[in-house]
């Protein structure tokens, strides 16, 4: 059974409504079954418990992940806390740049950052999830009633001023740092990670690969095979990428998946058209795990939905235990 599954029919009746109200509101921009508690990818079965926040307030439902919005130019690197998400998705955003969305669910590290804004992509993105934590810091001021409106827990610096503060080994605006435990008492756990994901054993087959890079008009993914370490190591624009703690980012799947990027209806403050990325679909992927590259199909029929990634025949394509990076390329 596919991680999340049995979370995603819980909560099927009491999503439906808001994620209508999600869908109108965008496009007026213009813009089943019981399990057993699913694979986090780590090898940890998780199970979701009831907690309360430090000030006594109740904390987001169980079932929530946490999801943040990464600053991912080269000013803002080294980040802090990355090594540590479950998913990390890397998208294009204005001037052929990236950005990261970090997804917590099986741990919490102590610090997240640099936190930067949110995209409209974002909010189709995260409807996967069971009303998601969603930490960021800013948005174009005509995005922020669709996120308002979004099923979505939105936690910014004005909202929770303690859960952030100014680290001083950046400039500003690339030194906003989250303290993930304001926003939740524990870690929700594997059950949150409805995204469709199987992890098991290799499937036949695949290409052996030694490197992949993924290009954006101005950003580029280097993802290198380390036997020693049976992970993928990660480049950024050619240089390697380590936290702020000296720790090589090393995934144990990476996923390129070829979507339509396409032009939004909103800018940044230089004029710059904000690409939105459509996850909603079908098309095709290509997945790294164990040196070995293997031809993939995606298909994600509906928002609320997970990601389905497939073999040739039709059978789930299992990833590799551990860190998943999603690489969106323009199809």
């Amino acid at each position: 059974m596919g991680m999340g599954q049995t979370a995603r029919t819980r909560r099927a009746t009491t999503t439906a409504v808001l994620v209508a109200a999600a869908m109108t509101a965008a496009l007026a921009a213009g813009c089943t079954g019981t399990g057993t508690p699913a694979d986090d990818g780590r090898g940890q079965p998780g199970t979701p418990d009831a907690s309360r926040s430090a000030d006594g307030t109740a904390a987001p439902a169980a079932e929530s992940v946490l999801a943040v919005k990464i600053d991912n130019v080269r000013a803002a690197r080294p980040q802090t806390g990355l090594d540590a998400a479950d998913v990390v998705y890397a998208e294009q955003v204005e001037g052929g740049l990236s950005r990261l969305m970090a997804v917590y669910a099986t741990k919490l590290p102590k610090v997240v950052g640099p936190v930067r804004s949110a995209r409209e992509s974002d909010l189709e993105l995260l409807r996967q999830f069971e009303r998601p934590v969603l930490a960021f810091s800013g948005a174009q001021g005509k995005l922020m009633p669709l996120i308002n409106k979004a099923p979505l827990d939105v936690q910014t610096p004005e909202k929770v001023a303690d859960a952030y503060f100014r680290g001083t080994d950046k400039p500003s605006p690339h030194n906003l740092y989250l303290r993930p435990n304001k926003l939740l008492a524990t870690a929700p756990g594997a059950d949150a990670l409805t995204n469709g994901f199987h992890h098991g054993a290799a499937p036949a087959g695949g290409e052996p690969t030694a490197s992949r890079t993924v290009r954006y008009p101005a950003a580029r993914f280097t993802f290198t095979w380390s036997a020693d370490r049976n992970r993928w190591l990660v480049s950024q624009d050619g240089t390697p990428t380590v936290t702020t703690d000296g720790e090589r980012v090393a995934p144990a799947t990476v996923v390129v998946q070829y979507v339509k990027i396409r032009k939004s209806a909103f800018h940044d403050f230089l004029g710059n058209n904000t690409p939105y990325t459509e996850t909603v679909g079908s098309g095709r992927a290509e997945v790294l795990r164990g040196g070995r590259s293997y031809d993939a199909g995606w298909e994600r029929a509906r928002a609320e939905d997970g990601t389905r990634f497939t073999t040739a025949d039709g059978a789930p394509l299992n990833f590799a235990r551990g860190q998943v990076w999603v690489v969106f390329a323009k199809a």
